[in-house]
């Protein structure tokens, strides 16, 4: 089996590469990723000599390149896109052109090639938000508040969800209309090895260990559903294993938190004191909260988390700690030069 996975150098990307070739020993992995800011090829040097695996530097909407890539190929798992929503706040025109105009490139390329399936890796964003409350406080009723179900309708809030959206319909259509064996995905909050440290978890567990203030959003009650990132992984291939054509299939960890409730335990993890909490200007159009329900994936799949969140983020903590010269490269000057001087980018 040949899988093509989009955007394999980056967070979710890479430790999905890795998976396959540590579960599947059939498997051959392509790697195709344009290697912007986010993507490094330093999260893969431990399988970069393996035989079964070959990158491809190449953009997603370059028609040509998609097209040689796409041959012999069985399976696309579609993960390239822009998506941290704060750059698509300063700047939306690279998230239409990755996530919806390069999904439509791929798509046109695999209808071409005729790929068995397209997995089309989305998110939890494209549903908008739910009803705030605070799963810490706990009480009764707490686990009959809403979650998203694969039913909701979308509502997407921000530029970076939008393009997701617009890609899922996209992406639904070529079933739709021209029979191609698409199945979308859309995950809750990852974290995990790997993750570029602009994102919360890494960010707050980086600036603990620099001894610096951990910066928090507004009133710091905003809720979001965290996923391990090997979870999601298996995910992934669950439903491209297992999922029909044309289905959505949403998937979370069970682990409803606000934002405090993820520092506090991070630092209490790192033996800091709360006082590094740092509450800032918050962002444009913030939604309150995200859940997913994932009793289609359960029932359908066979799926379900299995790394609980304080679990999770004790191992995610020990890899950073242990990892240093990794995140503190990615955080250095030295790390965009080179970027700059490699990759354009």
């Amino acid at each position: 089996m040949r899988y093509l996975v989009t955007g394999g150098a980056g967070f979710i990307g890479s430790n999905l590469v890795r998976h396959i070739l540590a579960t599947r020993a059939d498997a051959q992995v392509v790697n195709l990723d344009a290697l912007t800011y986010a993507g490094n090829l330093e999260s893969l040097a431990d399988v970069e000599e393996e035989p079964r695996y070959r990158f491809v530097r190449d953009d997603i909407c370059d028609a040509d390149r998609v097209a040689d890539v796409m041959v012999g190929v069985d399976v696309v798992l579609h993960l390239a896109a822009e998506s941290h929503v704060d750059r698509s706040i300063l700047s939306d025109a690279p998230f239409v052109r990755t996530n919806v105009l390069g999904t439509h490139t791929l798509l046109a390329a695999a209808l071409q090639a005729g790929v068995k399936r397209f997995v089309q890796v989305s998110t939890d964003e494209v549903y908008g938000e739910l009803p705030w409350r605070d799963p810490d406080e706990g009480g009764a009723g707490a686990d009959d508040a809403p979650r998203f179900t694969e039913d909701t309708p979308l509502a997407p809030r921000s530029p970076y969800s939008a393009t997701k959206a617009a890609a899922d319909h996209l992406a639904l259509a070529y079933h739709t209309t021209h029979g191609l064996d698409v199945v979308v995905t859309r995950c809750s909050n990852n974290y995990g090895p790997y993750q570029f440290p602009e994102k919360l978890i890494p960010l707050l567990i980086t600036h603990a260990l620099e001894d610096r203030t951990l910066p928090v959003y507004g009133d710091g009650l905003y809720v979001r559903d965290w996923i391990h990132v090997e979870d999601h992984c298996r995910a992934i291939l669950a439903a491209a294993d297992g999922g029909r054509a044309g289905r959505v299939y949403n998937f979370g960890g069970d682990a409803e938190h606000t934002n405090l409730f993820v520092v506090r335990t991070l630092l209490r993890i790192m033996d800091r004191p709360e006082a590094r909490i740092e509450h800032v200007e918050d962002r444009p159009g913030h939604d309150r909260r995200y859940a997913m329900d994932f009793g289609r994936a359960e029932a359908e799949l066979g799926w379900r988390p299995t790394v609980g969140f304080e679990e999770g983020l004790r191992a995610t903590v020990a890899w950073y700690l242990a990892h240093e010269t990794w995140w503190r490269r990615v955080m250095s000057g030295e790390y965009w030069a080179y970027h700059r001087e490699q990759y354009g980018g």
